[in-house]
């Protein structure tokens, strides 16, 4: 009937427009479904690339820290071998030297015993060296005016770049004062310039630029003020692989016989030492540049004041020498008693401390600091209350004293020279 295909024809359009709105509506999720795929798609892939960068990043500092790790062991191992070399040094060049005042006229004698004599103090400034790369070398800190220390060592830099190389010094004059040992700070420096010099076979330009940075991200520096002093040369540069162990002692990509490879690694524990660093960046073929970061002084720069020489003493001491090595002890004693003084000899802190709380008259103690039983440091402060107005002199190298400790005492760096323990003892019984 007429009703019913009328009734037919709505239900097929209605079909088809639910067919519609359904292929619509399939559309638009397919839509939705490709945009949250392409979403998905860049997300993973950001977070792909963070997780490989995070990657890197934690790859690096692992590497830098097995670095550091490793640095810090042979830094360890460097200190006590060296301060081991330096009492045997001790004992040689002491005896060479009353060697030589005992056989006077004999010139082929002397002239073995001077040979002898540089041997030695060529290995005592190797063991300055490793001392320094170990940092546990002897430093005097003091606040020092950085453009006044460059300019006046600009005619030694220029002596020994030679005629090829220019020297361009970039020295603000508003600087604030660094917070260094000056005669270091000064070998540092020579280091860094001839390092260039010879990264620059066909001549070139050395800057040296000094600066203030005021702002350090640098997990290796503690938060505050800097002076950053560069060293820049347009030289043959270094690879990654070497720049990687330009610092390591001993290691050097210069011709054998042409450099000992402690240069850079004295420099890195020089900076360490005084709370700074040593950055390096080379590129290969285009050239180096070594930043020494430094602490900035919290106080004024001193003026140079010159120092007088120690007055010559006219009298004969008593001295009570402690040291539990008996090759130092026979050295050092026959020193004091060519010097005219008398000596009176204790194997260990506590022989020293019967000797101290006896009647024994005495004018002053010399004392080593590494002893078992009881170290120069502790026999110092038990000293002090038996013969409290007693002079000391502590005898030793920077590396046998513990780390934080402040020592208010005299000393005398080994391996030390007659003439050495002369101007000290005449400066402390004045």
């Amino acid at each position: 009937s007429l009703v019913g295909v009328c009734s037919d024809i709505t239900l097929r359009k209605t079909a088809e427009i639910e067919r519609e709105n359904l292929l619509a509506q399939l559309a638009a999720e397919r839509i939705a479904l490709s945009e949250l795929t392409a979403t998905l798609e860049q997300r993973v892939e950001q977070r792909t690339a963070d997780l490989l960068k995070e990657v890197a990043a934690r790859e690096k500092a692992q590497e830098q820290l097995r670095h550091a790790q490793k640095m810090e062991i042979v830094g360890q191992l460097t200190g006590g071998i060296a301060h081991d070399f330096n009492n045997l040094l001790m004992a040689v060049m002491g005896n060479l030297e009353l060697l030589r005042k005992r056989l006077p006229g004999d010139q082929r004698l002397h002239r073995l015993i001077d040979g002898a004599m540089q041997g030695a103090e060529r290995g005592a400034s190797l063991t300055q060296r490793l001392l320094a790369f170990a940092r546990q070398q002897d430093l005097r800190v003091v606040p020092v005016d950085l453009r006044v220390l460059i300019q006046g060592m600009s005619n030694l830099l220029e002596r020994s770049l030679g005629p090829r190389i220019a020297l361009r010094l970039d020295l603000p004059e508003a600087l604030p004062p660094a917070r260094i040992d000056a005669n270091q700070l000064e070998l540092a420096i020579l280091n860094l310039a001839i390092n260039a010099r010879d990264a620059m076979p066909d001549g070139g330009a050395i800057d040296i630029k000094v600066s203030e940075d005021q702002a350090v991200k640098d997990p290796a520096l503690k938060p505050g003020r800097y002076i950053r002093l560069s060293v820049i040369d347009t030289g043959t540069g270094m690879s990654p692989e070497i720049l990687k162990r330009a610092i390591e002692p001993f290691f050097s990509s210069k011709p054998l016989g042409k450099g000992t490879g402690l240069g850079l690694s004295m420099v890195h524990g020089l900076a360490v030492q005084l709370g700074g660093t040593l950055q390096l960046s080379s590129i290969e073929g285009q050239g180096t540049t070594a930043t020494l970061m430094l602490p900035v002084a919290t106080v004024l720069a001193e003026a140079a004041s010159p120092q007088l020489p120690p007055r010559k003493l006219e009298r004969s001491a008593v001295i009570l020498f402690v040291d539990d090595d008996p090759l130092i002890a026979m050295s050092t004693t026959e020193m004091l008693e060519d010097l005219g003084h008398r000596v009176i000899g204790a194997t260990s802190g506590l022989h020293a401390l019967d000797i101290l709380r006896s009647e024994q008259p005495l004018d002053l103690m010399m004392t080593d600091h590494v002893m078992p039983g009881m170290t120069g440091l502790e026999l110092a402060a038990a000293t002090r209350k038996v013969r409290p107005s007693l002079p000391i002199l502590l005898a030793t190298g920077y590396a046998e004293l513990p780390d934080g400790v402040q020592v208010d005492l005299p000393r005398l760096a080994k391996p030390y020279h007659q003439d050495q323990l002369r101007d000290r003892l005449d400066q402390l019984l004045r």
